[in-house]
């Protein structure tokens, strides 16, 4: 790839190739290199941070409620924006908080009007809570079990006063280690998805590749179809930071420095809310127009996400079908 040419013209023109004669990568996607990437990253610590919702999702005027890990979450924000947490379930009668209503900045049970502003009350404990501007993450230590962490582990992502963002959920009836794992295998882009991906190669951990986790990043060339014949070629990195997040970021060609952060929220056993967020940039002077247009364009970026996790859906649920029936190979 030649970095400046790519630059002045980011659309290429390739040679149709059908389906069926492309390389085939099922050698390359060996189940013992992508099992010991998933075994690196379920590894590494979270701090029982999980993301919860995108943060556009939790507005002033109505609460948000998810359960994650098996247990129940109530969000909102108080009267200056910012995120509070905690159990989903009413101190007094139990009422689900999710259904009730914020005013000035405090979430009153529909029941009976008890109202909460955040702080613990009768045996109601508050939930750590963070606000990335992106992701509203939530700190659930007794679902965790690891020694907590003030902060989240985010990955470094563009500046967003100079970036398009947009998040994309969806669920999937299987564990978290599975959507990791469609996400730890790259090889399947081309195959799996030929209406996104052409041209695919990749560099795995330990064969060259450049990745920014100390090594451990998956390397990728890929065209991006656009229409017809035209494709737009780029370099992205796939890495792990913690345990229920893969990253990929563009390393060369259009768009460089933009990730996609592809979360795994646990909500209860087998099932997982897929929270994708794009976090695009770029150094054209167009971009600023494309800034500018947000609104419009997310939905297009979520309908592109959609479209993907529809088939990317169906790999991890049938994986987790297979290990759950322990015909899983290898």
């Amino acid at each position: 790839m030649n970095p400046g040419r790519s630059a002045r013209f980011p659309l290429r023109l390739r040679r149709p190739v059908a389906w069926e004669d492309q390389r085939p990568t099922w050698r390359d996607a060996s189940p013992g290199l992508i099992a010991a990437a998933l075994k690196r990253a379920t590894a590494r610590p979270s701090g029982n941070w999980y993301v919860l919702a995108a943060s556009r999702d939790i507005g002033r005027d109505r609460p948000f409620g998810r359960t994650v890990a098996g247990t129940e979450v109530v969000a909102w924000r108080d009267g200056a924006g910012r995120l509070l947490a905690g159990p989903g379930a009413c101190p007094h009668l139990g009422a689900p908080l999710r259904d009730s209503r914020v005013r000035c900045g405090r979430v009153i049970c529909h029941w009976h009007g008890l109202a909460l502003d955040g702080g613990p009350f009768a045996g109601w404990e508050p939930f750590p809570a963070h606000d990335d501007g992106v992701l509203a993450w939530v700190r659930l230590d007794a679902a965790g079990g690891e020694e907590p962490l003030p902060r989240p582990v985010i990955p470094a992502r563009p500046d967003r006063a100079g970036a398009l963002e947009a998040v994309w959920t969806g669920v999937g009836a299987c564990e978290p280690e599975d959507v990791l794992a469609n996400r730890l295998d790259p090889w399947h882009g081309a195959w799996f998805h030929p209406y996104a991906f052409a041209d695919l190669t990749v560099r795995a951990p330990g064969d060259g590749g450049d990745g920014d986790g100390g090594g451990d990043g998956f390397t990728v060339e890929v065209s991006f179809r656009v229409a017809g014949r035209a494709v737009v070629p780029v370099r992205a990195v796939f890495t792990a930071p913690e345990p229920r997040t893969v990253t990929m970021r563009i390393t060369g060609g259009e768009g460089l420095g933009s990730v996609v952060e592809t979360h795994a929220t646990p909500l209860t056993p087998g099932r997982t809310a897929v929270v994708e967020a794009v976090i695009a940039t770029s150094g054209r002077p167009g971009f600023a127009l494309a800034r500018g247009a947000a609104p419009l364009l997310r939905p297009l970026l979520r309908a592109t996400a959609a479209r993907l996790w529809r088939d990317d859906l169906a790999y991890a649920e049938r994986r987790h079908h297979l290990r759950r029936t322990g015909r899983f190979p290898g």
